[in-house]
């Protein structure tokens, strides 16, 4: 049975890596809807793809490995949709140097005047 909030006519891809994809339906102006962006590193997919001939001279190994045990990351946008694109509603750090600077104290957002300098420190003019 298919699922009603999906639109009539449209199914889940069936291909890997297509069909956890949350949503199929057609996108239309005014709706808002969550983004999910994300980066694992799920051994238990990755071990067999950096072992297969055709698929992993798409990984660098070495830099596989390093991340292996950190699980993943993955920052969700909540998105406005509009006739002309969209407008993401979703105000939080996201450059290192700003999550750097909130981790150690400063209000988000973070005050005019507050940057980063090439050193890599938050200075304030």
């Amino acid at each position: 049975m298919m699922d009603k909030r999906l639109g009539a006519g449209l199914d889940r891809p069936k291909e890997p890596g297509l069909c956890s994809l949350r949503t199929v339906r057609e996108l239309k102006e005014n709706m808002v809807i969550t983004v999910e962006p994300g980066c694992y590193f799920i051994s238990a997919l990755l071990a067999p793809a950096m072992e297969n001939s055709d698929t992993s001279k798409f990984f660098i190994s070495e830099a596989i490995r390093r991340f292996m045990g950190f699980g993943g990351v993955r920052i969700e946008s909540d998105v406005y949709l509009t006739s002309t694109g969209c407008k993401n509603m979703t105000n939080v750090p996201r450059k290192i140097w700003e999550i750097e600077a909130v981790m150690e104290g400063a209000k988000w957002p973070l005050e005019k005047g507050l940057h980063h300098s090439l050193n890599g420190m938050v200075n304030s003019h």
